[in-house]
């Protein structure tokens, strides 16, 4: 697995050095946006209308937009000092249980393995909270964020989950239509908890699948074995303009200018073009 993240466990005085790895994978199926009527792939550029230019990813700096048309930068040195020396820690601040944690709250799921020197104090943590039945609650800097998180046992290792933050999560009140719910009706109610009951299973994650994407990688497939492709123009690469002015500079160097003789008038000289078809 490739390491996303690598820093420390930090709680009390004990740090335990760690490696982060991407615990998810999308399966989405990705398109490309194509032009349809050379079925080419659409090109996106970072421009700059006011210079008139394609700008690099290094010639970017970060703005904050406070009012429409203005902007406040700042600068990687700023934010680097605002996250502090504690950047690469996951910091524990408290231990509570998993079900005190509205699923609401869970963002995106890392594992957590033990970077080198770290295997002996990993295992006791882990063993630690098994025998406890806690997780971690911590907070750790990741792609220029400050993040909460949960840190728990998985399996036969530890797995570390983002959450949001209490402010991060929109009141519920702000659903259209809640008010407006009407009284229950009792027998109704009994039919749909005995609906319930009867749909009740235990949670097998094997059993469901993304048929939408299964059957796009069908149609996908058949589409390749039946030769349904299509492949855009190539291109004609553009000429060379600045090689082709310094070369004819050159030329023009090289070559002395010859004057009429006397009694002559200079020939008229052709245009570039007809000299080319004549050379040729």
């Amino acid at each position: 697995m490739h390491t996303m993240w690598k820093g420390s466990i930090g709680f009390g005085l004990v740090h335990i050095p760690i490696k982060l790895y991407a615990a998810t994978e999308s399966k989405d199926i990705h398109f490309r946006s194509l032009h349809a009527a050379c079925h080419t792939p659409i090109r996106y550029r970072k421009y700059c209308p006011v210079c008139e230019k394609t700008v690099e990813n290094e010639e970017i700096v970060k703005g904050y937009e406070h009012q429409p048309g203005e902007f406040v930068p700042v600068t990687e040195e700023e934010i680097e000092e605002i996250r502090g020396k504690n950047a690469r820690t996951v910091e524990i601040l408290d231990f509570i249980r998993l079900e005190e944690i509205d699923p609401i709250y869970y963002n995106k799921s890392y594992f957590v393995g033990p970077s080198e020197n770290g295997e002996k104090a990993y295992a006791l943590l882990r063993q630690a909270m098994t025998d406890t039945g806690k997780i971690g609650l911590a907070r750790f800097t990741f792609h220029s964020k400050r993040h909460l998180a949960a840190v728990r046992v998985y399996q036969n290792g530890l797995l570390l989950e983002t959450l949001f933050y209490p402010d991060e999560i929109r009141p519920v009140e702000r659903v259209p239509g809640l008010d407006k719910t009407t009284d229950v009706n009792e027998r109704e109610l009994e039919t749909a908890k005995q609906l319930i009951n009867q749909l009740t299973a235990p949670f097998d994650p094997k059993k469901y699948k993304n048929d939408d994407r299964e059957a796009l990688e069908r149609l996908i497939a058949d589409k390749i074995a039946g030769h349904k492709t299509v492949a855009p123009p190539q291109t004609a690469k553009p000429a060379n303009i600045v090689d082709l002015l310094s070369a004819l500079e050159a030329s023009l160097a090289e070559t002395p200018a010859k004057r009429p003789a006397a009694g002559t008038r200079p020939a008229k000289k052709k245009p570039l073009t007809a000299q080319k078809k004549k050379k040729a």
